[in-house]
């Protein structure tokens, strides 16, 4: 079968997605073009700033990206074929993550660009309020420590391409150093020397393409400078990015954020581009089975992995905790919205189909699929794709490697800044000091959990990213029914329709139920390992897996109990007191 094929109808169908459901949900919120936004009514020039959307989607797209559409769909691929992987891909973006996010930025705006547990303690408890802060905040910390791990390891070692071509992780660090120079060089010339946007770009989207170019020839090998094992260099990578989630989340977003979004979300852009141009005149045929079993060789089943190994690119909870944390307070227009939110997402899903193309078009027996590394895999058929318009391998691969990263640069420092948030709204630690500390608090904790070794039955180390990843995943899609969950409780009482049930209610029953169903075979599987002795397991995935599951349990409470509450609903066309006036 051709690759070209499923690409082309899956990009058919989330282009249909968008102007037909996008364009129901828009009227099911009710957008209003001509209702003012936090953005504009709380203008501060530091986190409240109105952007055009054409730039929003930029910035909001290489928050929301990371690595998760590329190593999701490339490990679930790989377990279980690409046919289970696409479906939830394209059902999970269209009818799941688009309405969570896009309905998760609307809440917000509708709430003064309140967090999505604001919206909750308003129309549920304050109880609710805290259990649901307390759960993202634990959330943002295994995103940090999985995504921070995983771009460690593209820092470390050398690849030898089938052409004999070498890429060294020295080189892909250099280059990313250099892509964080610019965008800061970027928003200095906008600010201060009113640089029009337009030319800014010109000027600096090509200089990232220098920037991947040059990397392989300066390369910065920690281990070689340092005279250190590859292991060790690892972790003082990990170290690195922490320091640097630390430093990026507190410079004001014009600085760094909001130029390194834009950037972002070209060169993201261009990747995407770049594997369908690849896809479109590489004639590559499907080699990979369609599908592979219900259970994997290890006894891993589908149900429910496949749910919390694809997060971004089908639905993530984390998508959430962005739109209600920094894009609301950037949203120029209500009627942005769809735009920026269902449309990101199904951005999104399109870069997952291109990762998971990359798995689509090797053998079973390809040993880039015996022990896979999402990164280099996704690298690996990136440079491929690009090779078919005559672009180096090389440089396709490091170019792959960029894009990689760059997903990953982007939800960092996002994460940790969001962090911030989380932790001065529990103990109301503000200004500058309250800042710091707040800060401090998300971006060292991560870093327990990557220096603590794990090793299989075998004794061999386990990348500190792939420990958590299953933890990250059903914490993840856990947030995401639980941000489901709120809008739902939202729009019922303030709306009272029928739709709020299918529209919001079914996606929250399918994350919750496949969410408390990881977590709860996450607990088992690693408690066993633990008394058989065979593994040395990192405690903390127990203890933390419990504890989302008590804190999801107690919302669920909450919820129930929100719903059950005698007097009902308030009037049927009514909003809450905070939002912004509706059209009549």
């Amino acid at each position: 079968m051709s690759l070209l094929f499923i690409v082309f109808i899956s990009a058919v169908c989330l282009g249909l997605a968008y102007w037909l459901y996008g364009g129901l949900l828009s009227r099911l919120f009710r957008l209003d073009p001509n209702a003012e936004t936090p953005a504009v009514t709380m203008r501060d020039n530091v986190d409240y700033v109105p952007i055009d959307a054409r730039f929003l989607i930029g910035q909001h797209f290489s928050a929301i990206a990371a690595a998760g559409p590329i190593v999701g769909p490339i490990l679930a691929g790989v377990m279980f074929g690409w046919v289970p992987a696409l479906l939830w891909i394209l059902l999970g973006g269209i009818l799941v993550g688009g309405v969570h996010d896009m309905a998760a930025l609307v809440a917000s705006v509708r709430h003064k660009a309140r967090s999505i547990a604001e919206v909750v303690r308003e129309h549920m408890t304050r109880r609710s309020y805290l259990l649901f802060l307390t759960f993202m905040w634990f959330a943002l910390v295994y995103i940090i420590v999985a995504f921070a791990d995983i771009t460690a390891s593209s820092f470390i070692g050398m690849v030898e391409l089938e052409n004999g071509q070498k890429i060294t992780g020295g080189g892909i660090a250099t280059s990313s150093l250099l892509y964080l120079a610019l965008p800061i060089i970027m928003g200095l010339l906008l600010r201060f020397a009113k640089l029009p946007l337009g030319i800014a770009t010109a000027i600096f989207l090509p200089l990232v393409g220098f920037a991947i170019w040059v990397g392989q020839y300066i390369p910065l090998d920690v281990a070689h400078l340092l005279n250190v094992d590859n292991a060790t260099a690892h972790k003082l990578w990990d170290v690195a990015l922490l320091i640097y989630c630390f430093v990026a989340s507190l410079v004001p977003m014009w600085f760094l954020l909001q130029p390194r979004g834009h950037l972002g979300g070209y060169f993201l852009l261009v990747a995407l581009v770049g594997g369908a141009l690849g896809v479109v005149f590489g004639g590559k045929t499907v080699e990979y089975p369609a599908f592979t079993g219900w259970e994997t060789a290890g006894g891993q089943p589908l149900f429910p992995l496949l749910f919390i190994t694809i997060a971004c690119g089908a639905c993530s909870g984390f998508h959430a905790i962005v739109s209600s944390g920094t894009t609301c307070k950037q949203l120029r227009r209500e009627t942005d919205a769809r735009f920026v939110g269902y449309g990101a997402m199904l951005m999104e899903s399109m870069v997952a189909v291109v990762s998971l193309a990359c798995v689509m078009m090797l053998s079973a027996k390809s040993p880039l699929v015996v022990n896979p590394k999402p990164n280099f895999l996704y690298a690996t058929g990136m440079g491929s794709f690009l090779e078919v318009i005559h672009v180096p391998v090389v440089f396709g691969v490091s170019f792959g490697l960029m894009a990689f990263t760059t997903f990953v640069y982007d939800t960092l420092d996002v994460c940790t800044r969001l962090g911030r948030y989380i932790i001065q709204e529990l103990f109301g630690c503000h200004g500058k000091v309250g800042r710091i500390v707040a800060t401090a608090l998300t971006s060292v904790v991560p870093l327990f959990f990557l220096l603590t070794e794990s090793t299989d039955a075998k004794g061999a180390v386990i990348p500190a990213w792939r420990v958590f990843w299953d933890l990250f995943g059903a914490s993840n899609q856990l947030l995401a029914a639980l941000t489901l969950m709120g809008v739902t409780v939202w729009l019922w009482r303030t709306r009272r329709a029928l739709w709020v049930w299918f529209v919001t209610g079914l996606p929250t029953v399918l994350m919750y139920v496949m969410s408390m169903w990881a977590l709860s075979r996450i607990i088992w599987i690693n408690y066993a390992a633990r008394n058989a002795d065979a593994a040395k397991v990192n405690p903390a995935v127990i203890w933390v897996a419990v504890l989302l599951v008590l804190l999801a349990i107690l919302v669920l409470i909450e919820a129930v109990r929100t719903f059950l509450r005698p007097g009902g609903p308030p009037p049927r066309d009514s909003e809450t007191v905070s939002a912004v006036p509706q059209p009549a």
